[in-house]
């Protein structure tokens, strides 16, 4: 989560019967599709659940440079696109949504937040009191999380084998930054270097590979144990340049702007935006802040 506009955090419920209803319903209009022809992979099974991995799986999916890509986490999801790889929310997505977008030929990144506590959850009850901390600023119902906590953890892991169970080919865990924000639990850098260390290796421990979302100041210390990079808005702040160590290691860059000149092209700016990110290389979306596909336009 970025300390300027963030996404909020979004959604849980633990497994036990995979019948999990979808938000409300989202529009499709002025939307710019991919300009080339998209190479999609081949269809992945969905694995089985498996709540307590004991050895690592023989691998994962890691994603190359050139991903394209979509992100909706709210509505009933868009799955027209012609993209290798959808970004949608872990809970709040159906098994038979994901299976159709395998069924497609799609990877599935699964969204969910790792870093928050979200009194909207069914499994919010898990957290002591002693491990949430100040309120995510702009965000109701959301506050920050002690990351060296058991429980926490705990919590975690169980999102994580609901991703395995579901299908997902990868997680997107969000809000891995709380050191860098007013978190009211001393969180440090190095608390937060370990607990994202600790996620990574929890999902690759269930076959899934995992994005880093934002952290900027920790990129070049993260990007060995992390599969992709998940970014926000750092066309607008002029931050691309931090994720030269995903790049130059071969992995994705996914981003997304939210600035209205870039909707509107206004003089130009989401063609100067996207002539910076294809020289880049990496993969831009404008999209807007609810990320429910009422509109979207792609870079590349």
């Amino acid at each position: 989560m970025m300390i300027r506009p963030v996404l909020p955090a979004f959604h849980l419920a633990l497994i036990g019967a995979l019948t999990l209803a979808t938000g409300g319903c989202g529009g499709g209009s002025g939307q710019d599709e991919p300009s080339t022809p998209i190479v999609t992979p081949t269809a992945t099974p969905t694995p089985a659940p498996s709540p307590s991995p004991t050895g690592s799986p023989a691998g994962w999916w890691r994603p190359d440079r050139a991903l394209s890509w979509q992100w909706q986490l709210s509505g009933t999801i868009n799955t027209s696109y012609a993209v290798q790889a959808y970004d949608i929310d872990l809970f709040d997505t159906p098994v038979t949504t994901i299976a159709a977008l395998h069924g497609a030929g799609r990877r599935v990144i699964c969204y969910f937040s790792a870093g928050s506590s979200e009194n909207w959850r069914s499994d919010d009850a898990k957290f002591a009191e002693a491990d949430r901390g100040k309120a995510l600023d702009g965000w109701a119902g959301e506050r920050w999380l002690r990351t060296d906590s058991t429980t926490v953890r705990a919590v975690m892991t169980g999102r994580l084998d609901l991703a395995r169970a579901k299908g997902c080919d990868a997680v997107e865990a969000d809000n891995v930054d709380g050191y860098a924000n007013a978190n009211g639990l001393g969180l440090t850098a190095a608390m937060q270097l370990d607990y994202n260390r600790f996620l990574a290796t929890e999902a690759h421990r269930r076959g899934l590979a995992i994005g880093l979302k934002n952290d900027l100041d920790q990129v070049a210390a993260l990007q060995p144990a992390f599969d992709f990079a998940v970014n926000e808005q750092c066309h607008e702040y002029g931050e691309c340049g931090s994720y030269s160590a995903f790049l130059d290691a071969g992995k994705p860059v996914l981003v997304a702007e939210y600035a209205d000149r870039y909707r509107t092209n206004a003089n130009g700016a989401r063609d100067t935006m996207c002539v910076a990110s294809r020289a880049q290389g990496v993969r831009t979306l404008v999209l807007p802040l609810k990320l429910d596909d009422s509109y979207r336009f792609t870079c590349d």
